[in-house]
């Protein structure tokens, strides 16, 4: 939750206290007339309410890039958000009266004093700014003051209030120790291949029957057939015609695209002194060092010394010695801007001599799309005026340079990159526009205009078996594959987790000679144990799958979904299997052995904090909740809807 001052000026002088009051939703009061309602004796104003829903309505556009109005904000609750931080705030303004909790008016002073929004242009307070400010924003200045020492006092009382609430260590330890811990697992895809005999084929009663029941999956999407015209630059480009001084110009405005010297791709190295440098540069001679590593030795990366495409001239001092190498290599040590340097040359780029001649084509393209642009930017009144005075499509793809088109419209159907529905806008008013809806021009990104008009609509509807045949049998084959991948992961789960069992123990020899004693001291040969026929064993055989020792909670394992890692922490007990059914694929995961987590060390300790800090987080903001609706309780809350209705039709 996130407070918003009484104004802009209040944001901005409040941004010590975001973390406090903001943190909580509190916000500011006049104390004044009771308009939209109360908490005790602390009112809420008409004035407090707009600015503070305008506030949420921006704040809102802020964090999702679009704009709402009041019937949006009111549908998405955002007056009630605001309403709630108002009446949270005033119920804590009221606890700090009833308390005698305040501040002095040094500390008033200190804060607007301390506002960049009052400093004049030799950056000191400047009285007569301050109340120009205000009274700009419709504040008086006792008002605004008396805000500024209410928010003070509802911090103060707010951290009293918060002051004690912390993280349990039972429970920090206990998240520290399931966050931390981690597992040996071993885990296997199970494929077609595995299966023990192949898919059958289906027969055409068994896919009409599949076909039947998953329609979904064969249902044409509503199709809407829509007639359009539309014009880009492009359609025009050669029809504009280009003066050829216009083309030398932007020839000229471009010409480092067309005319570059010879290029390097260099990285610098800079040393303290020369001496440094020339020892570095006698180490990688040697081959004791490379570049690299004496780069990394630094605590430096390539991109960290990278300087890009440069040519001679820009190297300066070192350019020489750059250029004299004829291939990849190191060179210098040289002086450059930043003293001595090692320069390391990674490739040599050719330069680009492309004369007029040769770009005139490329420029006149260019520069006949911009015309267009213009062109059709100057002609859009008129093709307004003409679809607004009735007409037709058609009679525009007549009497204008539009082009006439027509498509079968579909939401998820893939676009065609040359296509009007290649263009977001199109998209989106071809699935807005109803029949009844009259042609209107629009414009395109590329500076193109188009109209369209919805001639009618094909609901969704099940294709015939016959036309979608071949689908319907490689669905029906991959679901019925998929099936059986995971009917035979159940069994090797089985196979898995009895192999884990422990063998019940064979009868000893001292019982045997029990038996014999009771028997009448008879010689009695000890039962003998049926002899063991060895199982394959799918968790450790030579169809084990692949071994991660050590995984984390959250880790990664290559070629395979995060599902399996999820899941193979849901294993409850070491030898257990668990079949994992993730983006049409079937595993088969075994844990092998649990490490209890390691609590102590730097990485840990932070990990502790780290949750203990959130758990004491969310305990204060529960504990904030409480306290906020028990003092609204205590002081009794009064809401004028009415007068918030006026409020919520007047903001927009």
């Amino acid at each position: 939750m996130r407070g918003k001052g009484k104004s802009t000026i209040v944001w901005l002088l409040m941004g010590m206290l975001v973390l406090g009051l903001g943190g909580f939703g509190v916000t500011n009061f006049s104390g004044g007339s009771a308009d939209i309602g109360s908490v005790g004796e602390v009112g809420i104003s008409s004035q407090d309410y707009a600015r503070t829903l305008r506030a949420e309505m921006q704040d809102f556009a802020a964090r999702t890039g679009r704009q709402v109005n009041a019937a949006e904000a009111k549908a998405l609750g955002i007056d009630q958000a605001a309403l709630a931080r108002l009446y949270t705030g005033a119920a804590l303004e009221a606890e700090a009266n009833r308390l005698g909790i305040s501040v002095g008016d040094q500390a008033v002073a200190k804060q607007i004093t301390g506002s960049p929004a009052f400093r004049g242009m030799n950056g000191q307070f400047d009285r007569s700014l301050y109340a120009d400010t205000l009274r700009r924003e419709g504040i008086r200045e006792a008002e605004f003051e008396h805000d500024l020492r209410m928010d003070e006092a509802r911090l103060i009382l707010q951290q009293a209030a918060l002051a004690g609430v912390s993280a349990p260590q039972a429970v920090t330890a206990l998240t520290q120790g399931w966050l931390l811990e981690t597992r040996d697992i071993r885990w296997r895809e199970l494929k077609p291949e595995d299966l023990p005999e192949p898919i059958a084929t289906p027969d055409d009663a068994t896919l009409e029957a599949w076909h039947k029941a998953n329609a979904d999956r064969f249902t044409a999407p509503e199709t809407r057939k829509i007639t359009y015209i539309w014009l880009i630059p492009e359609m025009l480009e050669k029809e504009v015609e280009v003066d050829e001084q216009a083309l030398r110009d932007l020839y000229q405005d471009r010409i480092d695209e067309f005319q570059q010297p010879e290029r390097r791709m260099v990285e610098r190295l800079v040393f303290p002194t020369m001496a440094a440098a020339e020892e570095a540069r006698a180490r990688i001679a040697r081959g004791e060092i490379t570049f690299e590593q004496l780069a990394a030795a630094r605590g430096l990366t390539l991109n960290d010394i990278d300087l890009g495409e440069v040519s001679q001239a820009d190297l300066g001092a070192a350019g020489e010695a750059v250029f004299a190498l004829d291939e990849p290599g190191v060179a210098g040590p040289a002086s450059s801007e930043l003293g001595p340097a090692l320069f390391s040359m990674n490739a040599i780029l050719d330069p680009v001599d492309i004369p007029f001649e040769q770009a005139k084509d490329e420029l006149r393209v260019e520069a006949a799309v911009d015309r267009a642009r213009r062109v059709i930017e100057d002609q859009s009144a008129e093709f307004s005026d003409m679809l607004a005075g009735g007409a037709t499509l058609e009679d525009m793809a007549k009497e204008t340079p539009m082009k006439l088109g027509q498509i079968d419209w579909s939401a998820g159907a893939e676009a065609d990159p040359n296509g009007i529905d290649a263009y977001p806008v199109f998209r989106q008013k071809a699935a807005e526009i109803g029949e009844k809806d009259f042609p209107e021009l629009l414009e395109l990104d590329d500076g193109g205009v188009f109209a369209l008009r919805l001639d009618g609509i094909q609901p969704p509807a099940l294709i015939p078996f016959a036309e979608v045949k071949d689908r319907v049998a490689e669905d029906w084959s991959r679901n019925e594959t998929h099936r059986q991948l995971l009917a035979l992961a159940e069994e090797r789960k089985v196979q898995a987790e009895a192999a884990a069992e422990p063998a019940p123990a064979a009868a000893t020899a001292p019982v045997a000679q029990a038996v014999g004693a009771a028997a009448g001291n008879a010689a009695v040969t000890p039962p003998q144990a049926p002899p063991t026929v060895p199982a394959t064993d799918p968790a450790t055989g030579p169809d084990a799958g692949t071994a991660v020792t050590d995984l984390a909670r959250g880790g990664f394992i290559s070629d395979a979904p995060q599902d399996l890692v999820s899941q193979a922490f849901e294993i409850a007990r070491e030898g257990d299997a668990e079949v994992v059914d993730a983006e049409n694929r079937v595993f088969l995961v075994t844990l092998d052995k649990i490490h209890p987590a390691v609590t102590e060390g730097d990485e840990a300790e932070q990990v502790r904090e780290g949750i203990a800090n959130r758990l004491a987080d969310s305990l204060r903001q529960d504990v904030f909740d409480y306290f906020a609706r028990a003092l609204q309780a205590q002081g009794g809350v009064t809401l004028n809807q009415t007068a918030v209705d006026a409020v919520n039709a007047q903001v927009q």
